[in-house]
């Protein structure tokens, strides 16, 4: 199935990229921002007693939590969240990533989220951000025994990249000691969105409704003409009409049963999934599109041939085609991409069936980091659940017990030195340890 395919990048032109890199390097100053510096704020209650918050908001304009539990253990998490999130950050936002993984405040970890300046698409802004507030950390409270860098689904190249980029200080000194990265997208920008383009142009073949033959056209990758919106409710409405994906499949008509079995059999999504797919593939590719690539076309179908549906030479035939813009690929490739050159004890956890992220990226990973000769910091561990935002949750205590003991021996654990770690924890989270330790994920295909 097509679920991932590589965008070769061409090296970096500064006149032709230029101006679509200015966001990249310097991301947006909100005119509203100001520096707030920590301040007390009131725990969820979700969080073990005795922890103490604050909230706050960087120079750049990028909202903070802090959390640090009562019995700290002198370790402080810096998080980097998912999405990315198109809307304009608000105070509280982190609040939910924070609940998300309380368990790792109830390991005894203190932990640090942002916002990020501003929504929108932008690897290197939010890296930035990231490392930003791990120093707003540092100046309000001091700097911890060790720091971890952990970051979630999009979060995952966020912090990659954050720790590609400031692992190491200008006069050598660590500024993180480990990296954790659970459901991440790290096969990079040019390599893991290329799918969604696939599913726009799949689903306008069967569909035809986004847009409708009386709206606007325009070429599919750029999710949506310059200035235009679109609600996830619409989007979810015009897909209800085409598949009839809330009915029981009995209830669907016999074109739009053919219509959904046809989308998820090429492109390789769940029906689960199919509408937040879609919607990122119509309002992400808009903001990377317009706002930070001034225009270009990042993704190509020119060479893919579909597989997998009632008529493939139909669908071949019938589909919009687009080419790559050199300088967006490029431009997306410098802000997104990873090199693989880590230098930090490095842990990831990815569900084996996870349907927003699928578990090739993994592979990826593992092959850019091979390829840059850094395995030796590298060990990857996957479970048998099909799910992406949150995981089991022993299976992140017992890779913060792993983490701990790498750090603290310098040896390097394996999947089942992790699934030790988490069965410890089973019991204390009422959940099981689901990680399969023999798995190992293999490339796409193209």
């Amino acid at each position: 199935m097509g679920t991932m395919r590589s965008v070769f990048s061409t090296p970096l032109l500064v006149t032709g990229a230029f101006a679509g890199l200015i966001w990249i390097v310097a991301g947006v100053l909100p005119a509203s921002a100001q520096a707030i510096a920590p301040e007390p704020a009131d725990c969820p209650a979700s969080l073990p007693e005795g922890t103490t918050c604050s909230s706050g908001r960087s120079a750049d304009g990028a909202w903070f939590w802090i959390a640090r539990p009562r019995d700290w253990n002198g370790t402080l998490i810096v998080h980097a969240h998912g999405g990315p999130r198109t809307a304009e950050p608000q105070r509280d936002d982190p609040v939910e990533d924070l609940e998300r993984f309380s368990v790792m405040v109830s390991e005894g970890y203190a932990w640090a989220g942002s916002t990020y300046r501003r929504g929108g698409y932008g690897v290197r802004m939010a890296a930035r951000d990231t490392d930003d507030l791990r120093w707003i950390v540092w100046d309000a409270f001091g700097k911890p025994k060790r720091t971890l860098l952990h970051g979630q689904s999009w979060g995952g190249n966020v912090a990659a990249k954050a720790a590609e980029l400031y692992a190491v200080s200008a006069d050598g000194e660590r500024n993180y000691d480990g990296v954790i990265l659970t459901s991440g997208l790290l096969a990079g920008g040019t390599r893991g969105y290329a799918f969604r383009a696939d599913l726009r142009a799949v689903y306008q073949f069967y569909c035809r409704n986004h847009p409708r033959p009386t709206e606007t056209q325009y070429p599919l990758w750029q999710g949506l003409p310059e200035g235009a919106a679109m609600p996830r409710a619409d989007i979810a409405a015009r897909v209800e009409d085409c598949t009839g994906l809330s009915l029981a499949p009995e209830a669907r008509t016999r074109a739009q049963a053919d219509a959904l079995r046809n989308i998820l059999s090429v492109v390789g999504v769940t029906a689960d999934s199919l509408v937040s797919h879609l919607a990122w593939g119509t309002n992400l590719f808009q903001d990377m599109v317009w706002e930070r690539l001034d225009g270009g076309n990042p993704f190509s179908n020119a060479g893919t041939t579909y597989q997998g549906s009632d008529d493939d030479v139909a669908l071949n035939q019938g589909v919009e085609r687009f080419e790559a813009d050199p300088a967006a690929v490029a431009a997306l490739a410098y802000d997104a991409d990873l090199t693989g050159a880590i230098v930090l004890p490095t842990l990831t956890l990815h569900a084996r069936y996870d349907p927003t992220v699928f578990v090739e990226h993994e592979a990826i990973y593992a092959q850019t980091v091979g390829g840059a000769g850094r395995s030796n910091l590298l060990t990857q561990v996957f479970t048998t659940e099909a799910l992406h935002s949150q995981l089991s949750l022993p299976q992140y205590a017992g890779l913060l017990i792993a983490m701990t003991g790498w750090l603290d021996t310098g040896e390097k654990p394996d999947a089942q030195d992790v699934v030790e770690a988490c069965q410890s924890r089973a019991e204390t989270y009422g959940q099981p340890c689901l990680i399969d330790p023999d798995f190992v994920p293999t490339l796409p295909a193209n």
